[in-house]
């Protein structure tokens, strides 16, 4: 079964259902049962339509797949080179890049941010079963016609008082019914529900017959949290992280049973600070710590306190550099230089955290715009820096060439570079 409809928007774009759009009536209302009273982060009701949020992702409804795309501007952009961007940066975050000799079948040239996600589970899944899958101990009780085990006394009483023959008994079994198969039979299941691609479909039905001795079980996020992971299940790992995406984010539909809704989405703001994130640690690990989210207590009263938490912090391993605060913005900045609320942030995150450097951190054309703060205590510096996201080929810039223009900047601070 091939999907029926493909729609691709970018980020903050509306989607409304009139006559020559690709937005249905049935795939709004379907939407708008989706927002429900509590409402979602990553679209917006309008009259007739939608206005997406800054999520990125994919929302599958029934047959239909939307396609959210990042734009960090509102100028004209590519929609093949903004889906490769995004894929590529999804792989880089989630580390698919690291063990990508492993991931060589998957078929980007589909150009799918949702085939993606399917076909990388379905590798995952692919690659335990031929493996073997785990074996776990686990308690089983149960009336048996001959003893087998350690008699269990309340079921025995409940069950057999009147059945003398028989033995409600406990006893360990090693086996293959255990938790972490039952997410990954569980995600199989989802998948053979939903709309996608013929040739996944018959993967996911191949795998399915894998897991005919697990049980059916419904799984919550308190199941998911608390599963835990040892050296003889670690390969769970990769497999287990997006069947949590896939789960979690699986809404039936209960009525009509064929507009299921799927959404994989992500903030792109994070997805940004989380991509900045993983390159620094990779090409300036040795001269800095790269510490990311790190909050420090700004204000406190007798009933509460706030916190400051910049983006990235870059602690340096010698004493004769300072440290350095980042703070990403995925938007584009004017050529003048940062809002006031911007510079008004890196100017706290300085003095909260003994910065005397500050970097606001855009997608767009190379730039570079530095000035100071003028306070009591002296001066501190914050550069206003736009980095490039692709190349002249339209593909997303590798993490060293991002890496260089960070390291010109704090070049000019620290004159160690």
């Amino acid at each position: 079964m091939g999907r029926e409809n493909i729609i691709t928007v970018f980020e903050h774009d509306r989607l409304l259902v009139r006559e020559g759009s690709p937005l249905t009536k049935n795939t709004f209302e379907q939407l708008v049962l989706y927002h429900g009273a509590n409402g979602t982060p990553y679209f917006s009701l309008l009259h007739k339509g939608v206005k997406f949020n800054q999520f990125v992702g994919v929302i599958q409804v029934g047959g239909t797949t939307i396609e959210v795309l990042p734009k960090p501007d509102r100028a004209g952009a590519d929609k093949i080179v903004w889906r490769n961007v995004l894929i590529s940066m999804l792989r880089t975050v989630t580390g698919i890049e690291a063990g990508v000799t492993s991931k060589s079948s998957l078929r980007l040239n589909r150009n799918s941010i949702f085939d993606l996600y399917i076909e990388l589970f379905l590798n995952e899944c692919e690659r335990i079963t031929h493996q073997g899958l785990s074996k776990k101990y686990r308690k089983v009780t149960e009336n048996q016609t001959a003893l087998r085990g350690r008699l269990h006394m309340p079921g025995q009483i409940r069950d057999n008082l009147i059945h003398k023959e028989r033995f409600h008994a406990a006893y360990s079994t090693y086996d293959h019914n255990h938790i972490l198969n039952q997410v990954l039979k569980e995600t199989l299941r989802v998948l053979s529900l939903i709309t996608i691609r013929t040739d996944l479909r018959s993967r996911v039905m191949r795998q399915q017959l894998c897991f005919d001795e697990v049980s059916d079980q419904r799984i919550t996020e308190e199941k998911l949290r608390r599963i835990r992971l040892n050296r003889q299940t670690e390969r769970y790992a990769e497999a287990l992280a997006i069947a949590r995406l896939i789960l979690l984010n699986y809404h039936p539909d209960i009525s009509k049973g064929n507009n299921h809704i799927l959404a994989l989405m992500f903030d792109m703001n994070q997805l940004w600070e989380l991509f900045v994130v993983k390159v620094l640690k990779h090409h300036l690990s040795q001269r800095y710590r790269v510490m990311a989210q790190q909050s420090r207590v700004f204000w406190r009263s007798a009933q509460s306190r706030k916190r400051l938490k910049p983006d990235i912090i870059l602690d340096p391993l010698d004493e004769q550099s300072g440290r350095i605060i980042i703070d990403t913005k995925w938007k584009t900045p004017t050529d003048s230089g940062p809002s006031d609320n911007d510079l008004r942030q890196i100017y706290a995150y300085n003095q909260l955290f003994g910065s005397s450097h500050g970097i606001l951190l855009y997608p767009g054309s190379n730039t570079r715009v530095t000035g100071r703060f003028q306070t009591e205590k002296g001066q501190s510096c914050c550069t206003m820096l736009k980095v490039n996201v692709t190349d002249q080929s339209g593909n997303l810039l590798k993490g060293d060439v991002i890496g260089e223009s960070l390291r010109m900047v704090m070049g000019c601070y620290t004159h160690n570079w």
